[in-house]
C-alpha cells in the first residue's frame, strides 16, 4: 500500500475516532451545538504555501469537501485546482479574480459549511470576522490579529453571532509538547512557577527574496519579492514588536489554563538594536542597493515577560532577522522540577525522581508520558507536514467544526496570545513600561473550565 493511501486509511479511522469531540463544552459560554455534518463543506480563503498545505491534508479525507477556494494570485488558484483534481474532487467554485474583497462572494455560498484563512496577516481579522458573521465556521492561521482592536473585534463578532474560531496553531500538537502537558497535567513538576518560550528562526531568506537569484540569497521585498517577502519583511521595516508569538506561547498557555482558570495579567517588553536584516542585504546585495539604505525598525531579538494571574512567568523571545538554528525554546518549571526540551534539547531534572543535582535525557520521560493520540496514529501522521502536527491540527478543527461545537484553542485564545504584538509594541516604545493585558472573556476565565487534552478522540 503507498503512502498516500496508508495516510488515507488512517484519517478514515481518526475520523471515526473523532466523534468524541462532543466532550467538548458547546461552546465557550454556553450556546448550543449543531447536528453533526457527515460531510463538511469547505472554502479555502488563501491558497499560497500554507493554504495549500492544509489543502493537502483536508483532500485526504473523506469528511471533507472542498466547495469554494479565493486566492488573488491566479497560479495559486491554478496549482489548488490541479490538488483537487488528482483527488479526484470536483472542481469547486473560484473567487480573487474580483479583487481583494472577492472572498466574500465566497462566505455568501450556501454550499460552504466552513473556512479556513491562509493568508497575509493584515487580512485575517477582517476575513475571519466576515467569516463568522457569514455563520461559517472559521479556522485562522496564526497571527490571528495584529492590534487590540482586532483582539476585541474577534470576540465581539464570535459572541454577536455564535460563530465559532479556532486558532490554526499547529505546535499545541507537537508530539514533545503533548507528551509535556500530560506530565504537568499529573503534577510531575508540582505547582508551576516559570516558564521560557518564543519563535527563534533565521527567515532572512524568506523575508528577502526576489526570485531571481538563488533561494534563500534575494534581497528584495514587497513587490519585487516573492511569496512571503511579499508581505512579512514589511512588518520589520515599521513595527518594532513581537509580531508572531503564538508557535512558543499557545502551547505554555494551554499547559498554564489560560483563559480557563487562569490568564495574562501584565506584560513588558524590550528590544535589541536592528541590525540583522541590513547586514544581510549588505553582504547579498551589495551596500549600494537601495534596501541597503533602510531603516529597519524591528529589534533583531524582542524579549517579553509576562505575568499571569496565578503568580507565574513566561518569558517570550523573537529572533528571525539573525543566524540562528531553529528553536522555540520551551522550559516548564515547577517546585518540584523543571524541563527544557525543543526539536535539539531534552532534558529534565525532577526532585527525588532524576539523580543528584545535574540533567537527565528526558527521552524516557517523553515515552513514558506520550499522548494517547500520539500513541494510537503517530506512525502514519508523521506524513502530514511539521512532523505531523499538522494532521492533528486539521482533525481538531474539521471534527469540531462537523458539530459545530468550540475548539480546543478559540476564539479567546486567539485574541489573548495575538495581543503580546500590540502589547509589545507599546512597551517598547515606553522603555519597557508594564502593559496590562485585557481579559477578553470578561471575567469568565474565573469559570471556564480548561480544555480536555488528554483525549485520544479530537
Amino acid at each position: 500500500m503507498d503512502k498516500t493511501n496508508s495516510r488515507r486509511n488512517f484519517i478514515k479511522k481518526s475520523a471515526i475516532a473523532g466523534t468524541g469531540v462532543a466532550m467538548v463544552p458547546g461552546t465557550a459560554f454556553g450556546m448550543g451545538k449543531g447536528k453533526k455534518k457527515e460531510k463538511l463543506k469547505m472554502g479555502m480563503i488563501g491558497v499560497g504555501l500554507r493554504g495549500t498545505n492544509h489543502l493537502n491534508n483536508l483532500l485526504l479525507r473523506d469528511d471533507v469537501l472542498i466547495t469554494a477556494v479565493c486566492d488573488i494570485d491566479p497560479n495559486r488558484i491554478s496549482i489548488a485546482l490541479d490538488k483537487i483534481a488528482s483527488a479526484g474532487g470536483k472542481k469547486p467554485k473560484v473567487y480573487g479574480s474580483g479583487g481583494d474583497y472577492d472572498y466574500r462572494n465566497l462566505l455568501d455560498l450556501e454550499e460552504v459549511d466552513a473556512v479556513i484563512v491562509a493568508t497575509p496577516w493584515l487580512w485575517h481579522t477582517r476575513m475571519a470576522t466576515d467569516a463568522m458573521r457569514a455563520g461559517k465556521y472559521t479556522g485562522l492561521e496564526v497571527s490571528a490579529a495584529n492590534t487590540l482592536e482586532e483582539c476585541w473585534d474577534l470576540v465581539n463578532t464570535h459572541e454577536q453571532t455564535g460563530s465559532h474560531l479556532m486558532i490554526m496553531e499547529n505546535v499545541n500538537f507537537r508530539r514533545d509538547v503533548l507528551a509535556v502537558l500530560n506530565m504537568v497535567k499529573q503534577n510531575v513538576f508540582g505547582e508551576l512557577l516559570h516558564f521560557t518560550c518564543g519563535y527563534q528562526h533565521d527567515l532572512r531568506h524568506v523575508k528577502l527574496n526576489d526570485g531571481k537569484t538563488a533561494y534563500g540569497k534575494g534581497v528584495e521585498f514587497g513587490e519585487k519579492g516573492i511569496s512571503e517577502s511579499k508581505w512579512r519583511t514589511q512588518h520589520s521595516l515599521l513595527r518594532n514588536a513581537d509580531v508572531y508569538p503564538t508557535h512558543g506561547l499557545g502551547p505554555v498557555a494551554v499547559m498554564a489554563d489560560i483563559n480557563r482558570g487562569n490568564r495574562f495579567v501584565s506584560m513588558t517588553s524590550h528590544a535589541t538594536k536592528a541590525i540583522g536584516l541590513h547586514k544581510y542585504i549588505v553582504e547579498n546585495g551589495g551596500e549600494d542597493h537601495p534596501n541597503a539604505k533602510l531603516k529597519f525598525k524591528q529589534g533583531d531579538i524582542i524579549t517579553s515577560t509576562i505575568e499571569t494571574a496565578k503568580g507565574e512567568t513566561i518569558i517570550v523571545t523573537h529572533n528571525v532577522n539573525t543566524p540562528h538554528p531553529y528553536s522555540l525554546g520551551f522550559k516548564v518549571q515547577g517546585v518540584q522540577g523543571l524541563t527544557d526540551f525543543d526539536y535539539h534539547t531534552k532534558r529534565i531534572h525532577i526532585e527525588g525522581k532524576t539523580e543528584g543535582h545535574g540533567w537527565e535525557d528526558m527521552t524516557k520521560w517523553l515515552d513514558r508520558y506520550d499522548h494517547p493520540l500520539w500513541k494510537k496514529f503517530g506512525a502514519s501522521a508523521t506524513e502530514a507536514g511539521h512532523g505531523g502536527i499538522d494532521f492533528y491540527v486539521m482533525n481538531a478543527f474539521v471534527e469540531s467544526a462537523k458539530q459545530n461545537v468550540a475548539p480546543p484553542m478559540d476564539v479567546y485564545d486567539a485574541a489573548a496570545w495575538s495581543a503580546v504584538t500590540p502589547l509589545s509594541e507599546l512597551s517598547i516604545e515606553n522603555n519597557g513600561e508594564p502593559q496590562d493585558f485585557p481579559d477578553f472573556t470578561r471575567g469568565n476565565w474565573i469559570k471556564r473550565r480548561p480544555f480536555d487534552w488528554m483525549r485520544d478522540t479530537y
